[in-house]
């Protein structure tokens, strides 16, 4: 955890941020990165899948999110509004929303494919515009309007769906559950996890994979896959006091990756089982891994950097890599490419995820969300300083 900070005057209520927390987020998203390029080979069918767990990244987002709103704002209610809040909230996330539905958007015809995404050649233009537009609000787009074919709620760039989720948790939390005891709160988590285990353990599929459409079944799955983890991690943020514990960045990438990486398990014989290790890991090796990314520090200048780095582009990474991943699967399947003859092109597709988010972050990314925050943030007086402050409090969330 960095606690330090160059100005305390400025930052006098602001708190200490946790690296390792966001070096974990950077590590997961290259994962998802990595499980969406063998997704291409697997043919839908997810019992053949490489990176078998790739999907629970969104997971651990989650129980991240709760445990940064909590730290970040549990305390701070008597002297923020509800609309400062949605102030920061928005302008943390929305930036690269907006350039996540742009790259989508730019990228929607290179798409095109007979086999995967046939209707692509007969979208005009006008229609793709205004998907676009819709994309920018985040508001999920009807059956009637998705223009790709897969039934996404953001058929410009798929991964958006569990950012409306996050925005969900977010409204839930300022709204009313900030107002929970711990007691009641625990209560919440505790059918939230009920819910999540039946889900995954009774379901037609023996996982959690869903959430992206606008329709009744796969709002339950978004719905259950936000209420626990993300209320679980403020609840965590409430009760645990982060202890000490050494060499953690390392420790927690490891257990993230494994988990993720893990194969699928049960067969299709007995899908409940990979159920119960989606639920499982979920509800308690991802808040453990956030209680240890939060005990630990970053000690020396190479860890510090391979951290920072990971954080840096772990929301872009995440929100815009999708678009070369509609492109990436076309070619793959309509010239029926091979895994062992499509790797250079899937890391070419890694790499230029990592090179667009990371410019994204700074040529896009930051300068917006300093002048939103100076503009719509900072007070009349001392407005540089107070801009700069509101700023690294909004960075950190």
């Amino acid at each position: 955890m960095s606690t330090s900070s160059a100005h305390p005057s400025i930052f006098s209520d602001s708190k200490g941020h946790y690296d390792i927390l966001d070096g974990l987020r950077g590590v997961a998203a290259v994962m998802v990165v990595v499980f969406h390029l063998f997704e291409t080979f697997a043919g839908g069918n997810h019992l053949k899948q490489i990176i078998n767990h790739g999907y629970l990244a969104v997971d651990f987002f989650f129980v991240l999110s709760g445990f940064v709103i909590g730290y970040a704002y549990d305390d701070r209610w008597g002297k923020m509004t509800l609309g400062g809040f949605f102030k920061r909230r928005l302008i943390r996330l929305h930036p690269m929303i907006i350039m996540g539905m742009t790259i989508g958007a730019i990228g929607f015809y290179f798409s095109a494919s007979p086999v995967v995404f046939p209707g692509i050649g007969t979208v005009p233009v006008w229609q793709l515009l205004l998907t676009m537009l819709v994309g920018y609000t985040l508001l999920p787009v009807p059956p009637s309007m998705e223009i790709r074919g897969w039934g996404e709620m953001h058929p410009l760039d798929g991964p958006a769906w569990s950012l409306f989720f996050e925005y969900v948790g977010n409204l839930l939390y300022a709204l009313f559950i900030r107002k929970f005891s711990n007691k009641v709160l625990a209560v919440l988590v505790f059918l939230a996890g009920c819910a999540l285990i039946h889900m995954t353990t009774t379901g037609p599929n023996g996982d959690v994979i869903g959430g992206w459409s606008l329709n009744a079944p796969q709002l339950r799955i978004g719905f259950t896959r936000l209420m626990y983890p993300f209320f679980a991690g403020l609840l965590l943020s409430r009760l645990c006091k982060p202890g000490q514990l050494q060499h953690a960045f390392l420790w927690c990438s490891l257990i993230v990756v494994a988990v993720l990486a893990f194969p699928r398990v049960g067969g299709s014989e007995h899908l409940w089982v990979n159920g119960l290790y989606d639920s499982l890991a979920i509800i308690f090796i991802f808040p453990l891994v956030v209680y240890m990314g939060a005990s630990g520090q970053v000690k020396g200048k190479l860890a510090s950097k391979v951290c920072k780095f990971f954080g840096d582009i772990s929301y872009p990474i995440y929100i815009i890599h999708y678009p070369l991943i509609y492109i990436f699967t076309a070619w793959v399947v309509d010239n029926n490419v091979p895994m062992v003859d499509a790797w250079p092109a899937a890391l070419l597709v890694l790499v230029a995820s990592v090179a667009i988010a990371y410019a994204s972050l700074k040529l896009y990314d930051i300068p917006v969300r300093k002048w939103l925050t100076k503009h719509f943030m900072a007070k009349p007086v001392s407005q540089n300083h107070q801009a700069k402050a509101e700023f690294e409090r909004i960075n950190a969330q």
